[in-house]
């Protein structure tokens, strides 16, 4: 009898973290496979990759029978999909510009994942500047921290009407162009959802024209190789991982404090330039254009057909592209049901469970 209770009780353990985590590939525990992840900025010091640190510290990718590595890859955006298809690296999460770019180039990747289907790049001005919007751009010159950031900028200079061979690009370097900006020596520079209140909060002084106000083009995505879709064990891996990624998104959805404390606390340096309300902060910039899709009902990493579709177009029109790349061969829908197959409830009551700090506890949710 008491051996059958203990049977019992294993029983029901195993069914308690079968409901945490989704599906999986076998009833028995899977052999954990590797996937190396690749941020495109240089840094994996920020907030904004806080669904990988939620998905590692509950065990989620774990539990997906996946061990997980995340380098910081190198500022030149175009490293990412490169290095992708050169299998340094499995996953990396470059703009759709870039990612265009570098199909048409012949490198074999897709997104596989939406992270943002809206826009996510904003513009800096300096401080007083009398540019107000993307359309007011004509003529200027406009800072990067890479000169691979001009296939971001020109698609949206496009889509405002303005003339994109008017504008200078000027590289300021990684990560010195935000001084540049803040210094006036350009009349913009590109950013993105998530510096606002970094920057703030590091004394770059500068006022700011927000993308999504106007734009309607999508953002990055997680990109892989494009041969993963055409296997068996390629759609279950990959799957798994975008799962995993999911649930951590799910987490920080229904707790955000918790999902920036793990973030914070995993990324010692954040402590050095961020407060606890700042990391919140511009963990929350990001967090809003992550839950477009998903409150939406299409789920986490959703593509939307109407809105690559028009951004095809425009990137092809203006000659960033030879010619006009089709759908398929960009980025793909195939993962995103199996990725949000997971237990939605116990991912909440995961996060309402959390143990916030009291720091955390006290940061207000803006």
């Amino acid at each position: 009898m008491k051996n059958r209770k203990l049977w019992l009780a294993g029983v029901s353990a195993v069914a308690a973290l079968s409901l945490v985590v989704g599906p999986t590939v076998s009833n028995a525990a899977p052999k954990l496979q590797t996937i190396t992840w690749m941020s495109p900025r240089g840094s994996l010091d920020v907030m904004d990759d806080y669904m990988l640190h939620v998905a590692i510290d509950r065990g989620y990718f774990k539990a997906q029978g996946i061990n997980v590595k995340l380098i910081a890859g190198p500022s030149d955006g175009t490293a990412a999909t490169k290095f992708v298809a050169q299998k340094q690296v499995d996953v990396s999460y470059p703009s759709p510009g870039i990612l265009l770019s570098s199909i048409a180039a012949g490198v074999p990747v897709v997104s596989a994942f939406n992270m943002i289907p809206g826009q996510v790049f904003n513009f800096a001005t300096p401080k007083g500047s009398s540019l107000k919007k993307i359309s007011d751009f004509t003529g200027k010159k406009i800072c990067v921290g890479s000169p691979a950031w001009s296939a971001i900028i020109n698609p949206m200079l496009v889509e405002a009407g303005v003339d994109y061979k008017s504008v200078e690009i000027i590289d300021a370097g990684w990560p010195t162009w935000s001084q540049a900006i803040a210094a006036g020596k350009c009349d913009a520079g590109l950013a993105w959802d998530g510096l606002i209140a970094q920057w703030a909060a590091t004394g770059i002084n500068v006022d700011w024209i927000i993308g999504k106000e106007t734009s309607k083009q999508p953002s990055n995505g997680y990109d892989i190789r494009a041969s993963e879709l055409k296997s068996k064990a390629g759609k279950d891996l990959y799957t798994r991982f975008m799962r995993a990624v999911a649930m951590g998104m799910e987490f920080a959805k229904e707790n955000p404090r918790a999902a920036a404390q793990i973030t914070y606390n995993r990324l010692p340096a954040l402590g050095a330039t961020l407060s606890p309300q700042i990391a919140v902060d511009s963990m929350r910039e990001e967090q809003v254009g992550h839950m477009i899709s998903r409150v939406d009902g299409k789920g986490w990493g959703y593509h939307y057909p109407a809105a690559w579709s028009d951004y095809l177009k425009v990137v092809a029109d203006m000659g960033q592209t030879p010619r006009l790349l089709t759908p398929a061969e960009t980025y793909s829908n195939a993962l995103i049901t199996g990725a949000n197959k997971f237990d939605h409830a116990a991912v909440a009551k995961d996060a309402k469970a959390y143990k916030l700090s009291p720091v955390f506890a006290k940061v207000a949710i803006k």
